[in-house]
């Protein structure tokens, strides 16, 4: 079960005197152990802009059970295979993602697949279905920047990916569930659960297609207003924690423009990455944003992990050029 921010776990104990744990007669109560969960521990002061995985292009297959911890680890698509597509993606410079239905596992005769590229000015997603995993060698190569290659049909309305890979974090499965469930009620087809996103600690996690607008810490009213901005062309501001065409400091340095000039359009803004970003308007308007990483105190990155201190990247100057 999970309680605010914490899961329950039994113990056993023995009950005032008597014999000793694993004696006949031998009795015992069930405690409590209050163990806080990732996601809890971050939200006490983890900022949310610049920690969206860096994925300036997606490919999305339809894998509605056996998820392994890792998508390409072998589990689900096998080691030979994983490893090709593996190396096709990292040269396309494009991730791959498991996607399924929300609610029960439904497997078919053919998969959905969804491939996006974020980069404003060339931002599009197709979708087609395909019969066997491999057919993505030839898939993922042309998934690269600029215009859409014409693979599939073009998506016109934004798709929701909603992190609930269970295998890799307990919390995006028990937080992201309920998540996709309630956007599956008002927008049906055009929601996914989909595997590991990049920062469990921020679950409920979810991807916007094809922009790469990521999310953190949605409840189901930001979710639902995070869809319905979107299909009206605009950036919910609360839990953005970036576009993942950028690097954490790009990320950080638009949402920071953003805030401070209230421009929540989506291609309003592009982003020249680097050490001190530079945002520019299509009004011609642009901005220099000082970064720097700060250092929290130690927490785990994941849910049973080791405890290591967390280094977000946060904008501290905004210089008009």
């Amino acid at each position: 079960m999970r309680h605010g921010g914490f899961f329950a776990a039994a113990d056993r104990s023995p009950r005032g005197a008597g014999p000793s744990p694993g004696c006949p007669g031998h009795n015992v109560r069930v405690t409590t152990i209050a163990a806080p969960t990732c996601s809890a521990l971050s939200a006490l002061d983890e900022p949310l802009p610049g920690t969206a995985a860096t994925a300036p292009g997606y490919v999305c297959l339809e894998v509605p059970t056996g998820w392994g911890r890792d998508v390409l680890d072998g589990t689900a698509l096998g080691a030979e295979l994983s490893d090709e597509l593996s190396a096709r993606a990292k040269a396309a410079d494009v991730r791959i993602l498991f996607i399924r239905r929300p609610g029960r596992d439904v497997v078919r005769e053919t998969r959905t697949v969804l491939l996006a590229r974020t980069e404003p000015g060339n931002t599009w997603c197709e979708r087609l279905e395909i019969t066997e995993p491999a057919e993505l060698l030839d898939i993922v190569p042309r998934v690269v920047a600029g215009p859409a290659p014409g693979i599939g049909a073009a998506v016109q309305d934004p798709i929701a990916l909603v992190c609930a890979h269970g295998k890799r974090d307990r919390c995006c499965a028990v937080l992201g569930r309920p998540i996709a469930a309630a956007l599956t009620a008002e927008f049906g087809q055009d929601v996914w659960e989909c595997s590991h996103t990049g920062g469990h600690r921020f679950a409920p996690s979810m991807i916007m297609l094809p922009t790469g607008y990521t999310y953190g810490r949605l409840d189901e009213d930001d979710s639902l207003a995070t869809v319905r901005d979107a299909r009206n062309g605009h950036i919910h501001a609360g839990g953005l924690r970036g576009r993942s065409t950028w690097g954490a400091a790009g990320q950080a340095a638009e949402i920071a423009v953003r805030e401070a000039i209230d421009e929540f359009a989506v291609d309003a803004v592009t982003v020249e990455d680097g050490d001190e970003p530079i945002v520019r308007h299509r009004d011609g308007r642009a901005w220099r944003v000082g970064v720097e990483t700060s250092e929290l105190p130690a927490r785990p990155a994941s849910c049973g992990a080791a405890a290591k201190p967390a280094r977000p990247v946060v904008a501290t100057t905004i210089t008009p050029l």
